[in-house]
């Protein structure tokens, strides 16, 4: 028996048992199932506490649960409030605090996550976003999208003040995102970053760093130097990381991470 259908099979048990099941109707309730195989143990086994759930509400008083209704969740009772550790977590809100601080009235982001580091800013600033795919951010003035490429971006010379990259570069030439597939892509993409960044600007990037190598075709992984070496008309004003256990190391030392398994390089760049 393949592991879906054991899973199809105990979720009509659990429900024929409480009186619930037709069916006709299992088919359509599995639909709203999430059916990832690695929690396929937990799911089959909170069924009947979800079961018991469903009978002790109706038994309260409240209103009758129709099937098509049903959404069962059944591991948040489990879960823990969240995670304030990892590459995005430490990123989004290390570099939203530098733009911040900064004061500037118009930040420009590139490819970054828009339900994370661009929201972030968005509540303070106003951020023109960049990114090869068309971007709808109705009902929020702040967030100007423009469509552009890392490769190609739509600036003249010398000219952003302000300018973030978090968790792209490496991607760039993979085709993962539908972009050509080019060796070169990040080598390229820094290059790109540098060029338009203002004298007095700052750039913000932050990219997998550690045994350099790449991830076909998910991401590559840079050596700190490698972003150094390819940055070298900008100056480094600040190297901080997240390192393999998800924690933010202020201050770092690049050469600490060159051996790194998968951290994340926080660099903060300015032209002189």
């Amino acid at each position: 028996m393949s592991a879906t259908a054991g899973f199809r099979r105990a979720l009509k048990s659990g429900l024929r048992a409480a009186g619930m099941l037709d069916l006709a109707r299992v088919g359509v309730q599995l639909s709203s199932l999430v059916l990832d195989l690695r929690r396929l143990p937990s799911t089959v086994t909170s069924l009947p506490w979800f079961v018991r759930c469903w009978r002790q509400y109706e038994a309260l008083g409240g209103p009758a649960l129709r099937m098509r209704d049903v959404q069962p969740c059944l591991d948040d009772r489990g879960d823990s409030a969240g995670s304030a550790s990892g590459h995005y977590f430490h990123q989004d809100l290390w570099a939203a605090r530098k733009v911040h601080d900064s004061g500037v009235a118009e930040h420009v982001d590139v490819g970054s996550r828009v339900d994370g580091f661009v929201a972030h800013v968005a509540a303070f600033t106003e951020v023109v976003y960049v990114d090869l795919r068309p971007l709808e951010a109705k009902g929020h003035a702040h967030i100007k999208a423009r469509v552009g490429t890392v490769l190609a971006l739509p600036f003249d010379d010398l000219s952003v003040r302000s300018l973030s990259c978090l968790h792209v570069i490496e991607h760039v030439g993979l085709g993962r995102y539908g972009d050509p597939l080019d060796p070169d892509g990040s080598r390229k993409a820094l290059a790109e970053l540098q060029r338009v960044v203002a004298v007095g600007g700052d750039l913000y990037l932050g990219v997998p760093i550690g045994r350099e190598r790449v991830c076909f075709n998910a991401h590559r992984v840079l050596s700190p130097r490698t972003v150094l070496g390819a940055l070298d008309k900008l100056t480094l004003l600040e190297f901080s990381a997240v390192d393999d256990a998800g924690d933010l190391v202020r201050d770092a030392r690049p050469d600490d991470f060159e051996r790194a398994d998968y951290g994340c390089g926080l660099f903060h760049f300015t032209r002189r």
